[in-house]
C-alpha cells in the first residue's frame, strides 16, 4: 500500500511537474535551434512557410489566426521573410487593400530542408494528444495560471522567445 501512495505523491509533486515543463520547453528549444541552424529562419518563421505552402494566398490575418499569434507579430515575421526572399506579398487585384501571401522558390527550398515538424514541436505534439487529454491539460494549465499573480495575458498571442 505504501508504494501506491508513494507513486501518487510523485505524480502530484510540484517539482516532478516542474521537471516535465522543463523537459517540454527544452525539447522545443532544441527543435527551434535545429531549425535556425539548418535553415537560417526561426521556428515561427518556418511555421509561416509551412502554412503558406499548405494554403497559398493566405492573408496576414488568416495566417495569424492559424498560428494563434497577434497580427502585428505575424506582420513582423513576414517582413523578415520577405526581405530574405522567402515570401512574396502581392496586392489583390479586386481589392488593393488586401495583401495575399505566397512562397517563393527560395522559401520552398527552406521548407524542404527543414527539420520536422515544421509547425513546431509543441503544436504538433498537442495535435496528437487526444481531445479528452487536451481538455484536462487545458483545465490544469488554467488552474495554474489562475494562481500566477503577474501572468501576462497577452503572452498567449506571441511565439515563445526562442522561436522568434
Amino acid at each position: 500500500m505504501a508504494a501506491s501512495r508513494s507513486g501518487a505523491a510523485k505524480t502530484n509533486d510540484p517539482l516532478v511537474i516542474l521537471g516535465k515543463f522543463r523537459i517540454l520547453i527544452r525539447a522545443a528549444q532544441r527543435h527551434s535551434a535545429a531549425i535556425q541552424k539548418k535553415c537560417g529562419v526561426s521556428g515561427a518563421q518556418l511555421w509561416i512557410l509551412q502554412e503558406l505552402r499548405d494554403a497559398p494566398g493566405l492573408r496576414v490575418g488568416e495566417l495569424a489566426a492559424r498560428m494563434a499569434i497577434h497580427q502585428t507579430t505575424t506582420s513582423n515575421l513576414l517582413d523578415s521573410l520577405e526581405k530574405s526572399g522567402y515570401v512574396l506579398k502581392s496586392r489583390d487585384e479586386s481589392d488593393q487593400r488586401v495583401v495575399n501571401l505566397s512562397l517563393t522558390p527560395s522559401g520552398v527550398k527552406v521548407l524542404r530542408k527543414a527539420p520536422q515538424p515544421a509547425r513546431g514541436l509543441l503544436p504538433e505534439a498537442l495535435a496528437k494528444v487526444s481531445a479528452a487529454d487536451r481538455a484536462k491539460l487545458n483545465a490544469g494549465l488554467q488552474a495554474l495560471l489562475d494562481v500566477v499573480e503577474d501572468a501576462d495575458k497577452d503572452a498567449g498571442g506571441k511565439p515563445l522567445s526562442f522561436n522568434l
